[in-house]
């Protein structure tokens, strides 16, 4: 009976402890798209104020950096649209896998006519 025990006790921490990695990559990616949403609008209303692309993409990176999450790319397209990458690392280290990173997208700036005439303005229903 000890050892059926023992064995419920680690099965139950093993969970346990798979259970907080996941809360805490899931809390990673949720701060690392936010950061990136920001970073792009941050990014595209300079470039809508005249701003060069290189210090769009540094007010950009501002922002990411002030929401804890690190900058990994800015791109500035011909039409004023503005692309920001992000990486947010997790929480928790597992001692195998070691500290996971989320990663962020987000795009901000003008909707390309198309676009809008696919219905994908980016709009919700």
């Amino acid at each position: 009976m000890t050892v059926l025990l023992c064995g419920v006790v680690a099965a139950t921490a093993v969970l346990l402890v798979a259970a907080l990695a996941l809360g805490s990559t899931v809390a990673a990616a949720h701060r690392a798209r936010a950061a990136a949403d920001l970073g792009a609008l941050a990014a595209a209303t300079a470039v809508q104020h005249g701003s060069s692309p290189g210090a769009a993409c540094a007010q950009g990176d501002r922002v990411v950096v002030q929401n804890t999450a690190q900058p990994r790319g800015c791109a500035v397209a011909a039409d004023g649209s503005v692309v920001v990458w992000t990486v947010c690392p997790a929480a928790l280290v597992l001692p195998v896998l070691g500290r996971l990173e989320a990663r962020g997208r987000a795009r901000a700036g003008p909707v390309d006519a198309a676009e809008i005439s696919r219905g994908r303005s980016g709009r919700g229903p």
